[in-house]
C-alpha cells in the first residue's frame, strides 16, 4: 500500500488516538491534532508522526496548520474525529451550550477541511465522524439534543461537501457511530458498557478511510451494534 498523508483531529485520546496508532503502524504519515497538547505529547513517537496542539474551533487554527501541509504538499486523508458531548436535558441546556456543541462537532471540521483544501487532490478522502444520535430514524435519548443535532448537522454537511468536491475527484463520507467504550461515553453514561472497544472502532474507521474513497461518496453510514 502506498504511503498516505493523513490528518486526524481529536487525536489526544480515545478513538482518535487509536486511529493515529493504527495508521502509523501501517507506515502512513500522520498529523495528529488536538487541543490537549500534554496528551498529544504522550503518543509514542514513530516515523511519520507529527503532532500539533491546536483549537480547531478557532479560525486562526488554519494558519497553524500551513507549515506542515506545505511540507507535505498533498493530503490524502482527513478524519474529522474531534468532538464533544454533553448529557443535559433540553430545557436546562443554555443557548451558549448549544453553540458550544455545534462549534466542537461541526465548526472544527469546517476549519480543518478549509485549511487542507489547497492540498486535497484527486483520490483524497474526507471522513467525518458522526453519531447514531445524528442519524435520521435512529433511537434518540433524553439529554442529547444538543450533541445529536450537532452530529446531524455534520452528517448533512458531509453530503453537501461530497457534491462540492465531486468534480475534483475527492470523496466525502460520514460514519455514524454507535456506542464505543471511550472516556467521552463514560462521562455521558456512567456505568454503561459499550459492545465495542475504542481500538476496534479505530481499526474499522481507518480501514474504511484508506480503502473506500474509490467506491463511496456522499454517504452517511451507520456503524453500530448498540446505541447510545
Amino acid at each position: 500500500m502506498n504511503e498516505m498523508n493523513c490528518i486526524v483531529s481529536g487525536a489526544s485520546s480515545g478513538i482518535g488516538r487509536d486511529i493515529v496508532q493504527y495508521l502509523l503502524n501501517r507506515e502512513h504519515n500522520v498529523l495528529a491534532l488536538a487541543r490537549r497538547g500534554v496528551l498529544l505529547g504522550q503518543i509514542p513517537m514513530k516515523k511519520g508522526l507529527a503532532t500539533l496542539a491546536v483549537d480547531l474551533s478557532e479560525e486562526e487554527s488554519r494558519e497553524k496548520l500551513k507549515p506542515i501541509l506545505e511540507d507535505w504538499e498533498k493530503v490524502d486523508l482527513i478524519i474529522n474525529n474531534a468532538g464533544q458531548l454533553i448529557n443535559k436535558s433540553f430545557i436546562e441546556t443554555q443557548a451558549d451550550e448549544f453553540k458550544q456543541q455545534y462549534t466542537a462537532n461541526v465548526i472544527t471540521a469546517v476549519n480543518l477541511i478549509q485549511a487542507a483544501d489547497p492540498y486535497l487532490k484527486e483520490g483524497s478522502h474526507i471522513v467525518n465522524i458522526s453519531s447514531m444520535g445524528g442519524f435520521q430514524g435512529s433511537s434518540k435519548y433524553p439529554g442529547l439534543s444538543a450533541y445529536s443535532s450537532a452530529k446531524g448537522a455534520l452528517s448533512i454537511l458531509s453530503e453537501c461537501l461530497a457534491e462540492e468536491y465531486k468534480e475534483r475527484g475527492i470523496s466525502v463520507n460520514a460514519l455514524a457511530l454507535g456506542a464505543v467504550q471511550t472516556e467521552m461515553l463514560e462521562k455521558a453514561f456512567p456505568g454503561y458498557q459499550a459492545p465495542l472497544s475504542s481500538e476496534q472502532m479505530a481499526k474499522y474507521i481507518a480501514d474504511f478511510a484508506i480503502t473506500s474513497a474509490s467506491f463511496i461518496s456522499g454517504k452517511v453510514l451507520p456503524v453500530s451494534l448498540a446505541n447510545p
